[in-house]
């Protein structure tokens, strides 16, 4: 029999974009809820219990409520809030993660998917501590723009003037607090014992995003470019999904554009700069590598393992 998989929150941003990257296949069934059902309790546990596999694309709460809906049940859960992602109990959704990291996923029950952010700023970080090259008390500072589609509807709405709170900026900085939701999981899955400093900020166009590492040399255990440059490619060496960068295409870079790689499923990775700075830069899809494209690949490790 074919596994049936079951989107809870399918008809928001990220659960849209899941749908239709899975409603063609003919290897699965799609379990649907009703719109007018889709805040009816009931009727989603049914659902969440009746499939093999769901995904939850819901607010944390829900998410958590979710969860607990099929705690003593069978079903495999991929969780894209943030949740459980600093969770010990699941597994965190990166799949590049460490080497042998897919094969966790394959076996996992309950998988967190990682923020849109966060996969950029984990991508360029992890490697660098799991190899020592940086230490986990460092003092990161990670800068970001992402597309708007990543606030949802309600920002798509602002920002598209179609709202009376209409957003006319055509660049804003947020979470100047520097408390974003994502810094937890980038602290915890980048391998760093200091919190990053993390200023993220969204621009006007849907989907897209760069995230930028900028380091000085004299802050690692390295001592050239090449040698960082090195270590990314060592650490991703073989992936389907992540791309590091040559450095004399990164070298022939005059302008980055932050939706280069939007409705794409894969993030490049660049180390720019010299012997004595580096500026390592994720450039991603917020709503692919970063949300629902990575859904899906967690979802088909689990499907084959």
């Amino acid at each position: 029999m074919k596994p049936k998989i079951y989107i809870d929150g399918e008809h928001g941003t990220t659960g849209l974009q899941i749908l239709s990257r899975l409603e063609k296949r003919d290897d699965i069934n799609l379990l649907s809820i009703p719109h007018a059902q889709r805040h009816d309790r009931a009727v989603r546990e049914e659902l969440l219990n009746e499939a093999d596999f769901a995904i939850l694309c819901l607010p944390d709460d829900a998410a958590r409520e979710s969860a607990q809906m099929v705690a003593s049940g069978t079903t495999r859960l991929i969780d894209a809030s943030t949740a459980h992602r600093t969770n010990s109990d699941w597994v965190f959704g990166f799949k590049e993660l460490e080497p042998g990291h897919d094969a966790t996923i394959a076996k996992a029950r309950f998988v967190a998917n990682p923020g849109c952010y966060s996969t950029g700023a984990i991508a360029l970080i992890r490697p660098l501590t799991q190899a020592g090259l940086m230490t986990g008390d460092a003092m990161v500072t990670i800068n970001a723009i992402s597309g708007y589609s990543g606030g949802g509807k309600g920002l798509i709405a602002q920002m598209e003037g179609k709202g009376e709170d209409a957003i006319d900026a055509p660049h804003f900085l947020y979470a100047t607090k520097l408390a974003h939701k994502h810094v937890p999981e980038i602290t915890q899955h980048g391998l760093l014992t200091r919190r990053p400093l993390f200023s993220p900020s969204v621009g006007r166009f849907p989907q897209g995003m760069i995230v930028q590492l900028p380091l000085h040399m004299a802050s690692l255990a390295a001592h050239s470019r090449q040698q960082v440059h090195e270590c990314m490619a060592a650490h991703y060496k073989g992936c389907e999904h992540v791309r590091v960068v040559s450095t004399d295409e990164s070298d022939a870079v005059i302008r980055l554009d932050a939706s280069q790689l939007a409705n794409k499923d894969t993030m490049d990775l660049h180390v720019f700069g010299n012997d004595e700075q580096v500026n390592l830069v994720a450039i991603l899809d917020n709503l692919g590598k970063g949300a629902s494209g990575a859904c899906v690949q967690a979802l088909d490790l689990m499907l084959a393992g």
